[in-house]
């Protein structure tokens, strides 16, 4: 930004002079206009000074700091609270909702207390995760940029994440020991996450979601190119569709068997098992002679 100060003198060197005195500046900071030049006049009369007009540049002063305006992360914490307050009074469960907003993350992450806050959490975090799927519509509808909330209660994500990951590492073991993939449970996206990041340094494995939405699975995949080679096999090759067939021939090996056991034989001595052509006749026995006879 460019300042300057007109100065007078009897001469233009000193107004200069007198210019840079008073702006503690040297010759060659600013630079110099003369407006007026210096008149002796004649024998004193009709003289006037010299007059100048000295220029220098100033660096732009910094705007100031715009006032912290009402934050729009406070704004939208205290909406997350208001509107779950109410919708636990329209479900009936005494509970509290404390809201924090963490702005490197741009999260809003709530911790719900209460007396019956169990009900909240639900069979496998249902019932919470609902909640949480409405609180993110209710805040971003609308907004061009989203503000994503997290919901928690007795610090049941914590304990499902720990949950999830022992079964993604006992199945994933399971799987490289067995060579056979194995298909989990439905999950919604955070649990899925939770699998996908347990296992991403599994060796023998891959994983990736199969299906649609509320039944999308992960599915635990055997991976030979990473698969360490001490580990022992317990089956030789996965089980295909050719294997029903020898299921059915074993199960016929088991019925010849039962044929092959002694026949069971009736009250009248002649056996209950019908005899097959080819097979040889049983040695006929003599008729029971039941006449009674008398002794002198």
């Amino acid at each position: 930004m460019i300042k300057s100060i007109e100065m007078t003198g009897r001469t233009e060197d000193d107004a200069i002079a007198a210019a840079l005195r008073e702006l503690g500046k040297s010759r060659d900071d600013v630079s110099v206009q003369v407006l007026e030049r210096a008149r002796s006049g004649f024998l004193g009369l009709g003289s006037s000074p010299a007059k100048v007009q000295v220029s220098w540049e100033e660096p732009d002063e910094p705007a100031p700091a715009p006032a912290p305006a009402a934050s729009a992360a406070t704004g939208d914490t205290a909406r997350v609270e208001e509107f779950l307050q109410g919708l636990f009074e329209r479900m009936g469960v005494e509970a509290q909702a404390e809201a924090q907003y963490d702005p490197e993350t741009n999260t809003i992450s709530v911790e719900l207390t209460g007396t019956r806050v169990g009900a909240l959490i639900g069979r496998r975090g249902e019932t919470l995760d609902a909640i949480q799927h409405l609180t993110n519509y209710v805040l971003n509808s609308g907004s061009e940029e989203r503000t994503r909330v997290n919901i928690d209660a007795e610090n049941y994500r914590a304990k499902r994440a720990d949950a999830l990951t022992g079964l993604a590492r006992k199945t994933a073991a399971r799987v490289v020991r067995s060579r056979r993939s194995q298909t989990l449970e439905p999950m919604n996206a955070y649990e899925r996450h939770v699998i996908h990041t347990a296992l991403q340094d599994f060796e023998g494995v891959t994983t990736y979601s199969t299906g649609t939405e509320p039944n999308r699975r992960v599915v635990v995949a055997y991976d030979p190119a990473t698969a360490p080679k001490d580990i022992e096999r317990t089956d030789e090759r996965p089980y295909r569709s050719d294997d029903r067939r020898d299921d059915r021939r074993d199960d016929r090996r088991r019925d010849d068997r039962r044929d092959s056991r002694p026949p069971r034989r009736s009250p009248s001595g002649y056996p209950s098992r019908p005899v097959y052509p080819g097979a040889s006749p049983d040695p006929e026995k003599p008729p029971v002679d039941k006449t009674v006879r008398e002794w002198n």
